[in-house]
């Protein structure tokens, strides 16, 4: 039996949970889909300039693992611009923090989306 999958510590949620081309088609073949904590490590190493290290300890993750969460993340984002795939964020292994952490890397996450009751089954827009 595998050993149960590690919760993800995410401090934001998306402002928008669809990014793509305006003319896309709405079928599953052209939609491309990143997970919560996918999003998490493009936003930390990318955006906030956060090293891969930095990164583990803020998400309460091993290095590795964010390092291949972080590769996962960029082949979806090349596939959806390249090919013109509609991307969606959504689910994964995450839990949300609460804002009260001294390691918050959203800078007083609460102006964000933290707390929020978007989950994995949650389905905005569509």
């Amino acid at each position: 039996m595998p050993r149960p999958r590690k919760w993800r510590k995410v401090c934001c949620l998306p402002e928008s949970n669809r990014f793509g081309p305006l003319n896309a088609e709405i079928n599953q073949e052209h939609f491309v889909t990143m997970s919560i904590d996918e999003y998490e490590t493009i936003r930390l190493i990318d955006l906030e300039g956060f090293t891969q290290e930095e990164c583990a300890d803020q998400m309460h993750i091993a290095r590795t693992t964010v390092q291949r969460i972080y590769n996962d993340a960029r082949r979806k984002l090349a596939e959806s611009l390249v090919k013109g795939k509609v991307l969606r964020i959504e689910g994964g292994d995450y839990k949300l923090c609460d804002g009260q952490e001294k390691t918050c890397g959203c800078g007083g996450c609460r102006r964000h989306r933290c707390g929020s009751e978007f989950t994995k089954e949650d389905n905005r827009g569509e």
